[in-house]
């Protein structure tokens, strides 16, 4: 007999207890998407699941392990992504228990569960049918599922024949090696050969052949009906649930003629850039502008223990010098190629490097650091532990100065640093520093001073 629908304040849920006092199955319905939203998310993480490398397809449910165990740092888990399409798959089961999260297609999906043990059901083939349980999801819907080890499931669309598939899902696997598993098994999970398939058991013939003679659709079984927004089978949840599977169809045709690529950026790199408050009391940048100052910044980056004792901070510092003029932030770069383009007309000075490290493209007119870059100051103490070379140029607008240093700290570890100060000559200049003083701040000078500083010390970053 069908119970009346009830109203839920939170997320529409339902726990089924094991009938061999195993771990409930728990099922929670969290969120409802856009109309046709499950098919196109559907169509598009397919083809992209396809092209991965670890892509298998096997028992009508195509996965991809997206994360490997690690038992060497005594990691069980793993993570995987899998999609039931519109023809659903076969009962099966797993050893361990698995939890994942899932995103329904465009006319729902039924979730059908057994806790039948499995030394039981070879003499009593019923027994399976007799501990089954569905729960309806309704479409385009996020929710999330948690059974136990060797608990039966089959995952089909709600509505058969209708060409909408089951659903997406991500599923985290809390221990590889969790259950009763067989040995050929066991060593194929520590060899990190584990796969969904793999970890999978088909039921038993004398089921099937059950199963065969009166389908599931002949079948009263208990079923949990989960929704929201409107009730189970009312007239508004009928209506909603055409116009979704219509549009489903529509969306999934038109994610099919895209291609379902990705992209890939990296920002922030592998070093860690501390702003500073003010720079270090014996950094050279306190000597210079002291006269009158508008903006001052001062960043550093902490590297770990480098293991070459004979490296000076000289050799060092001569090599971010390197890596300001040889690694320059892209970013940057374009950005500096449009204020040239700008500032050209009104005779300001023009570099392709940012202006922190500019003047290192000047021609040669006082000092030289090491021989090869021009300076304006420079200091290195007597154990070459700690250089700096000051850096810098009088413009039409404004000066500006910019310190780089290496220190060698005790431990052996390396510091970097980089600050810069500027000094307003006119309205302009105000007006100039106005503008680009929050990129200057927060993107060019931490960014310039990571690059150079990676291009200086490659071991230290791929340590990391």
């Amino acid at each position: 007999m069908r119970q009346p629908a009830r109203l839920v304040a939170s997320f529409p849920a339902v726990s089924i207890p094991s009938s061999v006092n195993g771990l409930p199955i728990e099922v929670s319905l969290i969120a409802q998407l856009g109309p046709g939203a499950g098919d196109q998310l559907y169509v598009g993480v397919a083809a992209r699941q396809r092209a991965h490398p670890e892509f298998v397809d096997a028992l009508d449910e195509p996965s991809t392990r997206l994360g490997a165990s690690d038992f060497s740092r005594q990691d069980p888990t793993a993570l995987y992504t899998f999609t039931v399409g519109p023809g659903g798959h076969p009962f099966h089961r797993h050893a361990g228990h698995r939890v994942f999260t899932a995103i329904s297609g465009s006319s729902g999906a039924q979730l059908r569960f057994s806790t039948a043990p499995h030394e039981q059901l070879v003499s009593d083939p019923s027994l399976f049918f007799r501990t089954l349980h569905f729960v309806d999801i309704p479409p385009d819907c996020l929710f999330t599922v948690r059974f136990g080890g060797d608990t039966w499931h089959q995952f089909v669309p709600l509505k058969e024949n209708a060409g909408h598939p089951a659903f997406f899902a991500l599923s985290c696997h809390t221990n590889e090696l969790g259950g009763a598993l067989s040995p050929k098994v066991y060593d194929q999970i520590q060899r990190g050969d584990a796969s969904i398939p793999a970890l999978t058991e088909l039921l038993p013939q004398e089921v099937i052949a059950l199963m065969d003679a009166m389908p599931m659709h002949r079948r009263h079984v208990p079923t949990t009906r989960l929704a929201l927004d409107a009730a189970p089978e009312s007239l508004l949840s009928r209506f909603c649930s055409r116009v979704r599977a219509m549009l489903g169809g529509f969306r999934y045709q038109a994610v099919r003629l895209q291609h379902s690529n990705g992209f890939l950026s990296a920002t922030g790199g592998t070093l860690c850039v501390t702003a500073e408050t003010t720079p270090a009391a014996d950094s050279l940048l306190l000597t210079q502008l002291s006269d009158g100052l508008h903006h001052q910044d001062s960043f550093c980056i902490q590297l770990g223990r480098i293991d070459t004792p004979d490296a000076s901070a000289t050799q060092w510092l001569s090599r971010v010098l390197d890596g300001f003029v040889e690694n320059p932030p892209s970013s940057v770069s374009r950005m500096m190629a449009v204020r040239n383009a700008l500032v050209r007309p009104w005779g300001l000075r023009t570099s392709r490097l940012g202006c922190p490290a500019s003047s290192l493209l000047s021609r040669p007119d006082g000092q030289v650091f090491n021989r090869k870059y021009p300076v304006l100051a420079q200091t290195v103490d007597e154990r070459d532990r700690h250089a700096q070379v000051i850096l810098g140029a009088d413009d039409k607008h404004l000066r500006f100065r910019s310190c780089v240093g290496v220190r060698i700290l005790a431990d052996g570890q390396v510091e970097v640093t980089l600050g810069t100060r500027v000094q307003c000559k006119n309205r302009f200049g105000h007006f100039y520093m106005a503008m680009i003083e929050s990129v200057h701040r927060h993107h060019v000078s931490p960014t310039m001073l990571r690059m150079a500083t990676e291009h200086a010390f490659p071991a230290a970053v791929q340590a990391r």
